[in-house]
Parts: C-alpha cells; structure tokens; sequence
C-alpha cells in the first residue's frame, strides 16, 4: 500500500501532549496524528475534542490508539511522563520521568524506528541523553524541545523592550532548558545589526540602559514557565507552538536553525552531556551542528550549565 502524507504519533494525552496535537491538527502538518496514553479513555476523549472540529481545518486523521497504530510514524512526539507541579524544577523530575520513558521507549521503537524523535517531557536535556544511550535509534532522529521555548521568550521580551516586531530580533538560549540557562548575548542581533551597535545607535533608551536590564531580561525568560504555572498551573500553549516549529521543520525538509537539545559532541569542550546548541533541523532530523563563536565569559556560563547537567546524570539510573 502506498504511504500518503506525514503521519506523526504524540504519546502522552495530558496537558501539552493534547495541546500539541490540536496545535498540529490546525496547522495541517500531518495528515494523519495518533494520540496514544495509559489512559486510553482520556487519549479518545481528547482525539474526539479536536476532530469533531477539524471541518474547519486541512483534512487529518486523528484518532486515539496504541503503540502499534505507530506504525511507519514520520514523527514521534515524547510527552509521557509527571507533569512540573507549582515550585518544583524540572530536574526534581528526573528519575520517576526516567523510568517512565525507560518503558515505553522499546514499545515504540519498534514500531518506528526511523521515527524523528521529539522529546518535550521534563527535565527534557536529561531526557533526550536517556533516550539518545538507551534506545539504540540513530542520535540524529532524536530531538530535544530544549531552549527553543526559551529563544523564543527572549526574542519576544527583546522586541517588547525596544519596540519592534520580534521578528526582526534574533536572539538564543543556549545550556539547560532550566535554571542554568544562558543567553549568548553576542549572538543576539536588533533590525539586521548586533545589539550593541543597535542599541547605541538607534534604540532611544541607550543612555539610560545596560547590564541590569539584560539581567532582568534574562531573568523573566529563566523564570517565565514557573510564573506561567504559579498563575495557572501548567504550560502548555507555548511548547505546543514549539514543538509544531520543529515537526513543521523536519515534515517539510526545511534545514531550519534551531536551538534544541542534543548530544554535546564534544562542542566547545563540554562534557558528554545534552543541552540546547543551535543545530540545522530537517528532513533526517538532526542535519548538522552550527557552534558559533562565544566569549570566554559566554563559553564559563554554557559549561556552567553543562556541568550541573552531569552532576545529575551521575547521580541517576539511566
């Protein structure tokens, strides 16, 4: 039987696994979207939410299944896994959300080896190593959420800070998706210029702005997911938007660059960890790694970030 279209399996029916899949649904991503969780009443009750409306969008098959319904998947979105609960991090999650991804990733593996694997469960850097050691699948076809989200919150509070649309900002985070996280400010560029010449340039508040307010910029972006659960508690709108970014970059072959996690690969000496360096996304996954120039005070922070990361994988069972 000949294939038609992308079909992409989102495992997890909780909060953001259902947000994701309405998310892609209305983009028209994939014409096919499988929704699998333990809780299958809750996987079916979500699949009908969102195809009873899907006459309004791009024609898909979404339906609730099991792990062989899998089958032949272009894509794979890992969401299963303990939800961030108010005051918690995400590395408090680590070992029960290891052993619940130690699981279930045999069970889908076979089903779809040559999946491109998206990791959004928490602590996502320690996730995607688990994955990546453990599943025996090609560490290219494995993709962590990372600081995509976070690149994106930075982009957005530059462009609020100095007036214009965010898409003229080009700004990263880099390290842990987490406390530890750190902002290349030497990569970050305003309206096609670097952001010191913009901001002494152009920007009218360059008098009466600096290392504060970057501090406080950096700050809201570390902090905003837990101020987003504090008020409502849960995430799940913008990782959804995040991680249709990465399935819409490999479905469509797009080479994008984006911040996600991955293997370290020896990449300014780090230690073997995963965290979030930009890398060109598409069609294979993981196409190839972009390690732009740091400063030395850039390069002590992202190995400050790498550091913690491997300070906990020694400390747990994967």
């Amino acid at each position: 039987m000949v294939k038609k279209g992308k079909k992409i399996c989102v495992l997890g029916a909780g909060n953001v696994g259902a947000t994701i899949a309405y998310t892609l649904a209305l983009d028209g991503t994939a014409n096919e979207i499988v929704l699998v969780d333990i809780n299958k009443e809750k996987a079916v009750g979500e699949a009908m939410d969102i195809i009873q409306g899907t006459v309004f969008t791009s024609p898909v098959n979404l339906y609730a299944g099991e792990y062989c319904d899998c089958q032949d998947a272009d894509m794979v979105v890992v969401t299963v896994g303990m939800a961030r609960k108010p005051g918690q991090t995400r590395l408090d999650l680590a070992q029960s959300n290891i052993n619940i991804i130690k699981a279930v990733m045999p069970q889908i593996a076979k089903y779809a080896p040559d999946a491109i694997y998206v990791v959004v469960s928490n602590p996502v850097d320690i996730l995607t190593y688990a994955i990546i050691k453990s599943s025996g699948i090609p560490e290219s076809q494995i993709i962590g959420s990372g600081t995509l989200l976070d690149s994106a919150r930075l982009r957005s509070r530059l462009a609020e800070h100095v007036g214009i649309p965010a898409q003229n900002v080009h700004a990263y985070v880099f390290g842990e998706h987490g406390d530890t996280a750190m902002i290349p400010w030497s990569l970050t560029t305003i309206a096609g210029m670097e952001m010191t010449q913009y901001c002494t340039n152009i920007c009218e508040n360059h008098n009466h702005c600096g290392k504060k307010e970057l501090y406080d910029i950096g700050e809201d972006v570390r902090t905003a997911g837990a101020k987003v659960i504090s008020l409502k508690g849960a995430t799940y709108y913008a990782i959804a938007m995040t991680v249709r970014r990465i399935c819409e970059s490999v479905i469509r072959d797009s080479d994008s660059i984006l911040t996600v996690s991955t293997l370290t690969n020896g990449r300014y000496g780090l230690p073997d960890v995963a965290l979030s360096l930009p890398a060109v996304v598409g069609a294979r996954g993981i196409e190839r790694y972009i390690t732009p120039p740091l400063t030395d005070e850039e390069l002590q922070q992202l190995h400050k970030s790498a550091n913690a990361l491997r300070s906990v994988i020694d400390s747990l069972d994967i």
